[in-house]
């Protein structure tokens, strides 16, 4: 393994022409240059430059190490550049996950603010359930995610930093043609007797079969659908009725009903390593300033009023 200090007296060397020229520019006296070459000659079985009346050149094995040192140096060079943007938040690669509502407005926002600030940081997204975004953070693989405790909430993860950065209100999809659909104000007990087309595990409770016991019902059936294309597909065959979080609200189908269950509310996380790189803390404030009060998130489409369609 060659030196790296060693590999650099080469190249300067050779560009230079001269053991002085190069001391010069190195800080070296000529003796330590001579010496550097010699050892340097030696590790590569062989002589490196051959010595001219006035200067040097690099002989065959010269010119073949000259090449891989060149090769060598650029790449550390940009390494140290790349290091020094990731720590200095404003380059290299920001790996980003959320949850599916996550990615119809909160996110696509921040991000579109995000390049404004940090144009040479690349993001790379990654879309999963929270559970999955979760362990990504854990195992850094990820360097921030947008996490719920719908359907089933959170278990925390060491190395992980969880942050609350909003309320989301769930609301119901009716078909058009609903009995309730131009009802304006529904309690979870007028929908008892429906179908909820859902996303969640069968073996353990979810925050919509914890909101109807405390309602004082069980669904009467559930149908397993993860996609939301699919569930608001199964809505408007008039299959069922579906929760909705108000991050989803953009993407609802026109012809359904949306009806808000105001005792029905979701809380959406920042989850990030504990040593937090500049660029995610960054999309953080960008996330908490659009999901605050006032931010662009309050400022969205409403649900429906009774008996029109959504925006």
């Amino acid at each position: 393994m060659f030196d790296t200090d060693a590999l650099l007296l080469l190249v300067t060397v050779a560009r230079t022409g001269s053991f002085t020229a190069a001391a010069a520019e190195l800080n070296y006296t000529q003796s330590a240059v001579s010496r550097r070459i010699a050892t340097l000659e030696r590790e590569a079985g062989g002589p490196l430059l051959e010595r001219l009346p006035r200067g040097v050149r690099l002989t065959p094995a010269g010119r073949t190490l000259h090449r891989h040192a060149k090769a060598v140096l650029d790449r550390l060079a940009r390494a140290e550049a790349d290091l020094a943007a990731l720590h200095g938040g404003y380059g290299a690669t920001l790996r980003v996950g959320a949850f599916a509502t996550a990615n119809v407005h909160l996110l696509p926002t921040a991000l579109r603010h995000f390049h404004e600030t940090h144009p040479g940081v690349e993001v790379t997204p990654v879309e999963g359930p929270s559970r999955h975004l979760m362990r990504l953070v854990a195992d850094g693989s990820l360097d921030l995610a947008i996490v719920s405790d719908y359907p089933s909430g959170l278990a925390p993860l060491d190395g992980v930093t969880l942050t609350p950065l909003l309320e989301d209100t769930l609301h119901v999809a009716l078909p058009p043609a609903h009995p309730l659909a131009g009802e304006p104000d529904l309690e979870l007990w007028d929908l008892r007797a429906e179908t909820w087309i859902q996303h969640g595990p069968p073996d353990r409770p979810t925050l919509l079969t914890d909101a109807c016991s405390r309602a004082g019902f069980t669904p009467r059936k559930i149908i397993r659908i993860a996609e939301w294309t699919g569930k608001f597909g199964y809505v408007q065959a008039g299959l069922g009725v579906t929760l909705v979080p108000s991050l989803a609200v953009r993407a609802v189908p026109g012809n359904l009903r949306l009806r808000p269950l105001d005792t029905l509310s979701r809380t959406v996380h920042l989850a990030l390593p504990t040593a937090a790189l500049p660029a995610a803390a960054a999309l953080k404030e960008h996330l908490a300033r659009i999901a605050g009060p006032g931010g662009e998130l309050s400022r969205g489409p409403s649900p429906s009023p009774a008996g029109t369609p959504p925006r």
